[in-house]
Order: C-alpha cells, then structure tokens, then sequence
C-alpha cells in the first residue's frame, strides 16, 4: 500500500527546491469574470504582474479568439465507482484490458487468458497516450492509431482464482511472469468513430500491435547494445521494455515510451548480496516491489544476471505506422526512472526533451539536440542521438540554470572515476548529484504550452530534508505544479524562471491552499492543449484516497481538472471510479473527442478494503468499473469524452 516512489534514494546534500519555496513564494489574486482563484504569480525580476499582464495584453495572451478557454459546469468531488463528467458531454470506456487485437480471439473474464493470448490483446493499467491520425484533414479526427502504455500489473486481477497471486518455481510460476511482461509495455491499436460518434477499435488491423516485456530492443546514442554493462548471458540480446508510464512523440510520428520503476522489478534470495553504490542510488534492492519474479526467472535474478538492469530506465522510440520496425532506446537521454520525455522545438528547429525522474528527492531533465531536428532526419540518422542531456538547479530568488551533463566538464572527470560519455549516461543520477542539481518532490509529467512556450511540471508529494514546502508545508502530501519560463521562450535557454502555478490541497486541513480554489491533490498527469488549457491529471495513493487520516475525505477519489492560466481559474472536469488513477490524455486534433486513460481500478485501496480486499478470488472488492455490478472483475482501460453539440472539449 505504500507508494514506492515517496521513498528517496538520494543521499546527497544538494538544494531542495522546498527551501528556495519557502523563501520565495507570494501569493496574487486573479479575477477571470465573476470567479475569483488566488495563485502564485510568475516570481522572477523584470516579469512581474504589471509586466505579465502587459504581454498578455499585446499578444493576447494564450486564448484563441475572444470566447472563455473554460466553458463548463464543474463537477463535484466523488467518491462513487463511475466516470463522471460535466452536463453537456458523454463518456463510454474503449479498449479495455485484455481487448483483442486480432480476430479470432477472446478476453476471458475468469482471467484465464494464457500469456501468449495476452501478448496478442490490450495490456494492463493504461498510461500515457497519443493519438495518431491515419488522415489529412478532417478524416483524421475520425479514424487513427492510439499509442499507449501500460505501467505494471496487478498479480489479484490478471491471474486466475485458481493461478493465485504467489510466484512459484516451476513451470506455473513461469508461466505467471511471462504473463505480466505480455501485459507491460506499449499497445498499438488502430481506432474509429461510428456514425453515432462512438469509437470502437479496428480488430486486425495491421497496425495493431503490442510491444511487451519480451519484445526485442536495439540500443542507439552514446551507450550501445555492445556496451560492457549491457551484457547478459541469461539474455544474450537487449528485450523488453517496463514500467511504461508518461511518453512523448515527435514531429516526425513515432512515439516516446518512458521506463519508469524499472528497479523494483528485480531482486534477489541470495543472502551474500548488497547493492553497489549505483545500485542503491537507483533503488534497486533484495525484495524489490515483492513481484518476486526473480524466483521463476533468473533474467529478473540481480544477483545472477548484474548487466540486466542497465538495459532499463531509458526512453524508447516507437514508429507506430511501421509495426515490423524494432523499438530503439535513446541513450543521450539518459538513463533514469523516466516519467515523461515531452518533445518541443527549441531556436534553430533543435529538438527538445523534457523528463522528470519521479521519485523523492529527484530531479528534471532536458534534452537539446545539437542542429535542427530535420537536418539528422535528411542523412537517416536521429536528432535524439547527438546532443547534450542536462539537469535543473533552481536558486530561492525564482531563478534556475540548465547544467549539462557532459564527460570531461566539471566534476564528471575521468580523475573523478567518469569513464566516459556512455559511463555519465548509464550512471545519470549520480552525474546530476555531482553537478549539484536541486532534488524535487517526485517530478513527474511535463508539459509545454506552445502558444508561449511556458513548462509545467508536476510535482505530486514529497517529504523530508527538514525544509519547508509551498508555505511551510513539509511534509508535502499534496504536491504542486512547478512553471519554468525559459530565457527568451526559447526552450534551448540554459537559463530560466520559474514560480508555483497551483498547489493541491483542501483548505480545511491547510491553511496554505486556497478556499475558492478546487478541491484535488497529487497532481501527476499534465498536458496543455492546442488552445494553452492546462489539463491535470491526479494520482493520490491508494493507501489516502478518500481516508480522513490522511486529509483525503474531502477530495475522495482522483481526478482531471482543466486551468486557463491566464486567469488562473481551475475546474473540476472529471472524477473517475474508485481505486484508480486517471492519467494519460490527448485529443484529436479537432479537439472535439478526448481520449482520459482510468489505470488500476478496483486495486486495494484502504478506504474501500471492508469487509475484504480484491484478491484472485475476489477480485471485485474495490470496484466493478467499468462493466458495473455483476462484472468478474475491474479492467483499465481508454475513456472517450465527446461534448453532445459537437464542440471542444473544455469549452
């Protein structure tokens, strides 16, 4: 029940960005209309109010037109086991778990599906996600691909009664990992709307595909497939991709899967081993997150097969249009526990890619590429190979500087035990701890607003170091969302600013969170669509959904908000069953359907475990979204949102 991202694994004494908060913040009152929301205004000098509001002015800010970015009536919190939205739309499920790729093939409900059925049909727990027209114009907001993760199983909902949740030894337990690697990693699924505005998805299509926990890999950038920590003898060549949580895609049509908590798939019963340095810098321990498949599949063994865990923690590029091409892993991107590789284009058509690495006490990156994005993609090669990774360091007075983590510069010497470029990428956490970067409370998603190039990051909740954070809040069970304002909203800057666009929290447990403002914590999920709406997506753990004990009665389950950060208004857009995590969110580009991704409904969750909590044999404790009472069990999967006259979403 305990979110293994709060642990930290960051043992140095860098910055925490809760001091430079502490120091920093100040509050400022918006008006939008009648509807007045207080917010931390931008913190820099020289961008301050009068200035901001200014450049809004002039340029008319991020809103299209002269209509309101936020149209509709907030929901309410809830704590019932549905999708809710506001009046004026609708809302149906779309390729559930276990959804059949191809013809010929069914999903069983007493999740008896074998793991080479499982391979062939939607995985489990449903993540990041783009959409893909297959269409110019019009058509293509009717019928493309949809890309999406799948970030872990869960051992009470994809074995059967008589499977049990346990690893074994044998050929059962086998049989049991090789199961839930089937139903990790990344679906490919071609999909449509009907002429009654529903989508179904396209059985057979030859687009559809699953790239699982077995798929085969290459390697590309600094650190090959041949590199000496890459070797295995259990698996001679690099497979397999986990943990898949936020992503990115790229203005050339492939999509980036991000490996997230790769380390808590490996363990060990070898009683002689303790981790390394690195290891342990990486959270890689004996137990793991007790999937223990290590017991039946020495590949997950860290004591027998050391080299298996530097094939992980990378970002993975999928071509979605070519399903024979092999997935490629991005070394210069660097290698840690990647929650989001949000792709923009920086001065001179450079590429840039934002990831944060989500746990306490952790850090954000940024990728710039060395030329123009087309230039590498003239010659065949990929601007995601050559160019420098870099670390944030954020100062108190609402400043922050990119530090690029280069061998040879600074402190990442070989006289300071740094090979080479390969070695400051394979070891990438450690390189930013030399740098001195400034850990943050689990930075998760990022987004780019590209009407001004503004970033926004998650930060869902974190605790420790003895500092404040966001008003004197430590620990920070809420969390917050960061916004970066780069040096001439040019996104290849080495310096920036930055300031607090929203805290969570309920007002009546902290003093610090605005009463007018939503009720909502543990921001996770966050993108800004085409029209600079700001959508946010929650993630509060199962161990305070809903709990009293925790601050979370009034809040109940998770959550997407929309925010017009002109303004600074936020609304409530919708509240999803109980147990989940809403996350991943993308629309069409007519922006008139939406795609909401409802991962892991039904899990244990603490408030919902009386009298019993979900296991193989009763796996519908929690929740029966989104077949309703009477279903075998709970299943992830794709919402579609469509507004009933036809129009934006959101407006």
């Amino acid at each position: 029940m305990i979110d293994t991202d709060d642990i930290p694994s960051n043992p140095t004494t860098n910055p925490h960005l809760a001091d430079m908060v502490s120091a920093r913040v100040s509050r400022r009152t918006l008006i939008a209309g009648a509807a007045g929301t207080t917010v931390v205004g931008f913190l820099a000098g020289g961008t301050g109010d009068s200035a901001l509001a200014a450049a809004l002015s002039a340029t008319g800010g991020n809103r299209p037109g002269s209509g309101p970015l936020l149209g509709f009536v907030e929901v309410p919190v809830s704590d019932a086991d549905t999708i809710v939205v506001p009046e004026g739309y609708v809302a149906h499920a779309l390729i559930p778990w276990g959804t059949p790729l191809v013809g010929g093939l069914d999903w069983k409900p007493d999740a008896t599906n074998t793991s080479a059925e499982q391979a062939l049909q939607v995985g489990f727990n449903h993540d990041g996600m783009h959409y893909f027209p297959l269409w110019w114009g019009w058509r293509g907001n009717r019928r493309g691909l949809l890309v999406l993760n799948h970030e872990y199983t869960d051992a009470n909902q994809i074995y059967s009664a008589a499977q049990g949740s346990a690893i074994t030894p044998d050929d059962a337990g086998r049989e049991k990992v090789a199961k839930a690697l089937a139903a990790h990693g990344v679906t490919v699924v071609e999909v449509q709307q009907q002429r009654d505005g529903t989508w179904t998805h396209v059985t057979g299509s030859r687009y559809n595909r699953r790239v699982t926990g077995t798929t085969p890999m290459n390697f590309s950038g600094p650190v090959g497939a041949d590199h000496p920590l890459l070797q295995s003898a259990i698996t001679p060549s690099p497979i397999g991709t986990l943990n898949n949580c936020a992503h990115g895609y790229t203005p050339w049509g492939t999509y980036l899967a991000c490996e997230e908590n790769w380390n808590g798939y490996f363990g060990t019963a070898d009683p002689a081993w303790t981790p390394t340095p690195q290891q342990a810098r990486y959270g890689v321990s004996a137990t793991g997150f007790r999937y223990n498949w290590h017991v039946a599949d020495p590949r997950f063994d860290i004591a027998q097969n050391p080299n298996e865990i530097h094939r992980f923690g990378w970002v993975v590029e999928i071509d979605p249009f070519r399903p024979d091409t092999t997935p490629v892993k991005r070394t210069a991107l660097g290698r840690i526990k990647h929650e989001s590789a949000t792709f923009t284009l920086g001065s001179g058509g450079r590429a840039v890619v934002y990831t944060g690495d989500d746990e306490n006490g952790d850090y954000l990156y940024k990728y710039v590429s060395a030329r123009a994005w087309w230039s590498y993609r003239w010659v065949g090669k990929s601007p995601l190979d050559d160019g420098t990774l870099h670390v944030a360091a954020f100062d108190g007075a609402g400043n922050g500087t990119w530090l690029p983590l280069v061998h040879g510069t600074g402190p990442l010497t070989a006289e300071n035990g740094w090979v080479d470029q390969a070695d400051v990428l394979i070891r990438t956490r450690e390189a930013a701890d030399a740098l001195g970067a400034t850990r943050l409370h689990r930075p998760e998603w990022v987004t780019v607003n590209e009407r001004n190039k503004d970033v926004y990051v998650t930060l869902t909740n974190g605790s420790g170091n003895g500092a404040p954070v966001n008003s004197n809040r430590d620990p920070n069970p809420y969390g917050h969302i960061v916004r970066i304002r780069e040096a001439g909203a040019d996104n290849t800057a080495t310096t920036f600013t930055w300031d607090i666009y929203v805290i969570g929290g309920d007002p009546a447990y902290d003093p610090n969170v605005p009463a007018d403002q939503p009720l909502f914590g543990s921001p996770d999920g966050v993108w800004a669509d085409a029209d600079g709406r700001i959508w946010i997506q929650t993630d509060v753990s199962n161990s305070s959904q809903n709990l009293a004990t925790r601050g979370y009665d009034n809040i109940k389950n998770n959550q997407m908000l929309v925010g017009d950060p002109d303004t600074g208004e936020i609304r409530r857009f919708l509240t999803g069953p109980r147990g989940c995590e809403i996350t991943g969110v993308i629309t069409t580009p007519d922006q008139r359907t939406m795609f909401v991704n409802v991962q892991h409904p039904g899990e244990s969750t603490t408030f919902w475990n009386t009298p019993s909590a979900p296991s193989t044999s009763n796996p519908t404790a929690v929740s029966t979204w989104p077949e309703g009472p009477g279903a075998a069990r709970p299943r992830p999967a794709t919402v579609v949102i469509r507004k009933l006259d036809g129009g934006k979403i959101g407006t």
